[in-house]
């Protein structure tokens, strides 16, 4: 038996043993991937920019509940158009025991408020061009109408 098919056998038995009990606390990349939707290799590379750190069982990743969580908060926070950059700063604000919470609380909330008022300029100049563009229509589709009653015009 190779020794990359020893690591792999290795980590599944690792896997099974621990999924066994009540708590399921570890999971493969494919269990992430089923569960969350999320691509092995997006995984691969937030564990690259230091977002995620799993154990490792030879070339085998084995993730525990607070790594899912991580990737959870990882790909929420994706969703909102955070960079990876701000985000390894928010979750390094946790600390190893949550004795960072607060931080991170101030931290969203000062984000969220930056964000929440670029949203609302943007939406004031989209709420502007969509005025022009409305009125822009309405001229031409009059101007149309009028040449199609008289052509000679």
């Amino acid at each position: 038996m190779s020794l990359a098919k020893l690591h792999h056998e290795q980590a599944l038995q690792f896997l099974d043993a621990h999924r066994s009990g009540s708590e399921g606390e570890v999971y493969g990349i494919t269990d992430l991937v089923n569960e969350l939707g999320v691509t092995a290799r997006a995984i691969r590379l937030y564990e690259e920019k230091g977002l995620l750190s799993p154990r490792r069982i030879g070339t085998a990743r084995i993730f525990s509940r607070r790594d899912r969580a991580r990737l959870v908060l990882i790909l929420r926070a994706k969703a909102l158009g955070t960079s990876l950059e701000d985000i390894k700063h928010y979750l390094d604000l946790y600390g190893q025991h949550g004795e960072g919470r607060k931080q991170q609380l101030e931290y969203v909330v000062k984000h969220t408020a930056e964000a929440i008022a670029e949203l609302e300029e943007k939406r004031g100049q989209l709420d502007t061009t969509l005025a022009e563009l409305r009125l822009i229509y309405g001229t031409c589709q009059q101007q149309l109408a009028e040449r199609k009653r008289d052509p000679k015009r």
